[in-house]
């Protein structure tokens, strides 16, 4: 019997700036990997890239004065609420800056204990202990510091109203803090609002629509086209954005389709060989410790070749052993469950022999699977490199 199943490689490359053939770059990144590690390319091997480098590839870079702009444009009014934000630095100070650099007053709405993602502001306990209600108790930044004083971020010990507030006053614009869960509750101190959740945004701006709000918009649609010659996504905007500098940030890569579509043919080419292609971003997976989603982008996988598509199809091998075959052992019961595997319908869904085999999208299975492989920091490996993924015990 073959003892090895999925294989996962981080593949190294150079460091990517504007204007690299960054296709290219993959093929050859992933055929020198298969001369060194002695690889044999097969149909249905995976190569994932991450979108930080398809984006620095396209330069697709947007400075805070663009935001600025787009953001007056907009609304075309000095006063705006801002709500529900995630807390972090690096996903979302720099569109704060550039927001706050285009307005005269935001209020800022923050949800309480946690935003979106998990990023906690104060020990949810502390609810219970001070008898706060946060679905219907709407507080301001006083009776928040009375109530849950200065508590700092677990990992990155940042304050972070503290750090919101000194950055939108810093552009000059004055900043009013409430605390509260519905979105609703903003339509209290201004009927122009731009929400800033992620997964929620439709929601959102639907309910701020139907309780008369003005004009709402969410963060996909600022720079969703360019402004000033700014980069831009026209599906994403602002949403999947990072800190480049103090000044600007990286924006979602555009155009992920065609780039995957090229890397497939290039490796078609030199392998011989249907290897499906993915641009991957954050993945899709919660931290039990400190308690944060990931996916602070807008999707795991912003394009994939066709083989991506749909879910797993899968049995559970566990129940079959202690289930179908609980009278057998050893060699006949390997046989018998690869037998049953080969078997298997084409379609499992609702079966009891599928339960527990994790029904996600195979791009947020992968994706995640990447994200943890190639981590965010100085590994320097923006390519993964899978084999096996569709193997199965029958194989």
């Amino acid at each position: 019997m073959r003892t090895v199943g999925t294989v996962v490689r981080g593949v190294r490359a150079p460091v990517i700036r504007e204007g690299d053939d960054l296709a290219k770059i993959v093929v050859e990144s992933i055929v020198n990997c298969g001369k060194e590690e002695n690889i044999t390319f097969q149909d249905k091997d995976v190569v994932a890239v991450t979108e930080a480098v398809v984006a620095r590839a396209q330069g697709n870079y947007a400075p805070v004065d663009a935001i600025a702009k787009d953001v007056q444009q907009k609304f075309g009014t000095d006063t705006i609420g801002v709500t529900f934000p995630i807390l972090s630095r690096n996903r979302f100070a720099i569109c704060l800056r550039g927001i706050a650099k285009g307005v005269k007053k935001i209020y800022l709405m923050l949800s309480y204990p946690s935003d979106e993602v998990g990023n906690h502001l104060f020990d949810a306990d502390l609810l219970d202990e001070k008898g706060v209600d946060p679905w219907r108790d709407i507080l301001n930044e006083k009776q928040y510091r009375d109530l849950f004083g200065y508590a700092l971020h677990p990992f990155t010990g940042v304050d972070y109203v503290q750090y919101y507030g000194d950055l939108i006053r810093d552009c000059g614009c004055e900043v009013e803090f409430v605390f509260a869960n519905n979105i609703k509750d903003i339509l209290n101190y201004t009927k122009n609002v731009l929400t800033c959740d992620i997964h929620t945004r439709a929601r959102s701006k639907r309910i701020l629509l139907a309780n008369g709000a003005e004009k709402v918009f969410s963060l996909d649609d600022i720079l969703n086209e360019s402004v000033d010659g700014s980069g831009y996504n026209e599906k994403y905007g602002l949403l999947g954005s990072n800190k480049a500098t103090e000044d600007s940030v990286k924006l979602f890569p555009r155009d992920c389709q065609s780039f995957v579509d090229k890397v497939q043919a290039g490796l078609k080419e030199q392998t011989g060989k249907e290897i499906e292609v993915m641009v991957y971003g954050d993945g899709a997976f919660k931290d039990p410790v400190g308690k944060i989603w990931e996916l602070a982008d807008p999707v795991v996988s912003p394009a994939h070749t066709a083989g991506l598509a749909g879910t797993p199809n899968e049995l559970k091998l566990k129940y079959l052993a202690d289930n179908q075959f609980a009278h057998l052992s050893g060699a006949e019961l390997d046989e018998a469950i690869r037998q049953y595997i080969k078997e298997k319908d084409d379609d499992l869904k609702g079966s009891m022999e599928s339960q527990g085999t994790t029904p996600r999208q195979l791009t947020d299975l992968i994706g995640s699977l990447c994200d943890l492989t190639s981590g965010s920091g100085d590994k320097g490996t923006p390519i993964v490199f899978i084999q096996g993924y569709f193997d199965n015990f029958a194989k």
